[in-house]
């Protein structure tokens, strides 16, 4: 939903260079300092190519035994591998209508265009490549993966160009930009499902086949009154996606219980939909910061990453001398 009169956003009266450049003096410099380096643990999916195998030494990472070779030698060995340094991204934006709300200073189409623009700009000064598919009225345009500051720029300009309100009166298919992608992006890559998640049901699968080949980060855009109204009295509201009009008495208390109340279950099926689809999510407010958010989100990936790795600590009974204390320097 969006107010009927909402005012226009703050940033597309901005040009695409204007948006970056301010995003890179506060916002990227901000994320160099903090992140020193690992925002590679944001944008995992890189490709691994074996190089070679050898005998298990102590602090190896058993998720690379390779359990073949040790079965049939009887001594443990790893997979080592070579990192691909070229990272290829992909965005999923979803521009539909209902991202042009947003209750206060900045709608949900503003924060997406900075998040997009933020990541973006940090791995294509490492050299990685990013593209985009926008999905507006159906998947219309795709950006294909190329690095380089120009080509941030070109991608800022795709999403400024979308025309407000092109589809209204048309709900949003997600589930079209997912499969599209699934298409499209062959090679393994980070793939940001960038949207409200305010869609025709059937998303869900989809999404969760995505991610069995790619690292798919779902970026939740949302917007404090979608989850709480406040008393603003009688006010018209706009279904941004039907263009459907009607006259709410946010004064009502009832009313705005039942309208959390319903929110909330929404939030929570939400959640449950993208677990299920086996995706990391991140949430962005349009009042929140997004340097603390990506900061947050890249503390908790890799908090996980290591209970990850404890967890995965498991060998057969009968190889497990190999790996005691001390095993691997003693052969």
């Amino acid at each position: 939903m969006r107010k009927a009169e909402s005012p226009t956003t703050p940033s597309v009266a901005e040009s695409a260079d204007h948006i970056l450049r301010r995003l890179e003096w506060t916002v990227v410099r901000r994320l160099d300092g903090l992140l020193q380096g690992d925002y590679r643990t944001l944008l995992r999916g890189t490709g691994m190519d074996l190089a070679d195998l050898r005998e298990y030494q102590l602090h190896d990472d058993v998720r690379h035994i390779d359990w073949n070779v040790t079965a049939r030698l009887q001594v443990p060995h790893v997979r080592v591998f070579t990192e691909d340094r070229e990272m290829a991204a992909w965005f999923l934006l979803d521009l539909s209508p209902s991202v042009d709300f947003g209750s206060g200073e900045s709608a949900k189409r503003q924060i997406s265009a900075e998040f997009v623009g933020v990541l973006a700009r940090m791995l294509t000064r490492h050299g990685n490549r990013v593209g985009a598919m926008l999905y507006g009225a159906g998947v219309d345009t795709v950006l294909p993966t190329r690095s380089g500051r120009t080509h941030v720029l070109h991608l800022l300009k795709a999403m400024q160009q979308r025309p407000e309100g092109a589809s209204t009166g048309k709900v949003t298919r997600l589930q079209d930009l997912l499969q599209s992608a699934a298409n499209l992006v062959k090679r393994r890559s980070t793939v940001f499902v960038v949207s409200d998640f305010i869609s025709e049901p059937g998303w869900e699968k989809p999404l969760g086949q995505l991610a069995q080949r790619h690292e798919v980060v779902a970026v939740r855009l949302l917007d404090p009154m979608e989850l709480e109204l406040p008393d603003l009295g009688l006010i018209p509201i706009v279904d941004a996606e039907t263009g459907q009009q009607l006259l709410v008495d946010t004064a009502d208390a009832g009313f705005r219980k039942r309208f959390a109340r319903i929110a909330a279950q929404r939030e929570a099926d939400l959640r449950d939909s993208l677990g299920r689809a086996g995706v990391d999510t991140l949430e962005l407010s349009t009042d929140g910061d997004l340097v603390e958010t990506i900061v947050r989100f890249t503390d908790l990936r890799k908090r996980r990453s290591r209970l990850s790795a404890g967890a995965s600590a498991r060998v057969p009974s009968h190889l497990s001398a190999h790996f005691a204390p001390g095993a691997a320097r003693a052969a």
